[in-house]
């Protein structure tokens, strides 16, 4: 007897149909691709997408792109790509216990920060004054993903990406959008707290007391638990994506808390201060000296202005630091 058996994509699509709650999103009622494409012999929609974006470059240079400190030295400081993955665990982690697409929550989890240019949230106050309204990362990601990078990828992957940012609206159209929305904050929250202690700027009791008695004294995995259990069981309750009250207000208290002491601290204010004149001069300096700008992401056909902006957004933290330093330093100390 062959102790395998052969899944193909129709099989999967079938358990699918057969495993997953009414309000999952399932890969043959995907809303498509832009460019149709013939469908593969074992992979589902939503598994091709995963796919392609683990294999793009956007994705592996995650790994050198700030999450809040600034191009770390630390081995275990989180950088975008390990947030990225925590995200993505989180997200699998409450769409399979609520029966909903875990396959198209891991490939938006996987996608959300393909965006993110460099220096964290610092890079998108320094991108903003050249384009109209605000330079968002959720917006950058589904143009890498759909012209610098284009992957072809489903409207609902796509979907996730434009709307993982809680100030975004509309918001995601499909539940596993949701997931994504409350794994990043869950994550990036946990994960900062924790870096922050083991920077020396915070102590491990330094939450406040009123939030503590929501997450619990213990700081990491039981204060992720917490939340998640927040989300399923909420959700469960009430038919939609959502977290409970009391849970949700702790996390917005969280939130405020790590503005106050971490994210806007005077020291990080005076990184991301520098953070931004490194590429607006980086932005200037290639507006007016287009023909040295680096060719990765830069689309000739399009105006000036887009593809510096392509090229500088994708840039790695060490990347934009280095290529700064060459063009800036003065010539004398070369």
């Amino acid at each position: 007897m062959n102790p395998f058996i052969r899944l193909t994509r129709e099989d999967r699509e079938e358990r699918e149909r057969q495993l997953l709650a009414p309000a999952a999103t399932l890969s043959t009622e995907s809303r498509g691709r832009a460019e149709p494409e013939e469908d593969d012999l074992y992979r589902t929609a939503f598994e091709r997408d995963r796919d392609r974006i683990l294999h793009s470059k956007a994705f592996r240079r995650l790994k050198h792109k700030s999450q809040v400190f600034i191009n770390p030295e630390g081995d275990h400081v989180v950088t975008r790509l390990t947030h990225t993955l925590q995200v993505t665990q989180i997200g699998r982690s409450l769409a399979q216990a609520l029966g909903l697409n875990e396959t198209l929550t891991e490939a938006l989890c996987l996608a959300h920060e393909v965006g993110h240019p460099p220096f964290g949230h610092n890079g998108e106050v320094a991108l903003t004054p050249y384009v109209e309204g605000e330079w968002l990362h959720s917006e950058q990601g589904v143009r890498v993903l759909t012209v610098l990078e284009p992957l072809n990828l489903t409207w609902e992957v796509l979907d996730g990406v434009r709307a993982h940012t809680w100030k975004v609206e509309p918001p995601p159209s499909t539940p596993e959008g949701w997931l994504c929305r409350y794994a990043d904050r869950i994550a990036y929250l946990v994960h900062d707290f924790q870096d922050a202690v083991r920077a020396g700027l915070l102590a491990e009791d330094a939450l406040p007391r009123e939030i503590r008695d929501v997450l619990g004294d213990d700081p990491g995995s039981p204060w992720v638990k917490r939340m998640i259990h927040a989300v399923i069981d909420e959700s469960i309750e009430r038919g939609r994506v959502v977290m409970e009250p009391e849970v949700e207000q702790a996390m917005h208290a969280f939130r405020k808390f790590m503005f106050a002491n971490v994210y806007l601290r005077e020291e990080a204010n005076r990184q991301a201060a520098k953070a931004v004149k490194i590429l607006r001069d980086l932005v200037d300096y290639f507006l007016e000296h287009p023909d040295e700008m680096p060719e990765t992401y830069r689309l000739r056909e399009l105006p000036l202005l887009e593809q510096v902006l392509d090229v500088v957004a994708g840039m790695t933290d060490r990347y934009a630091l280095r290529l700064h330093d060459e063009i800036f330093r003065p010539k004398s100390l070369l």
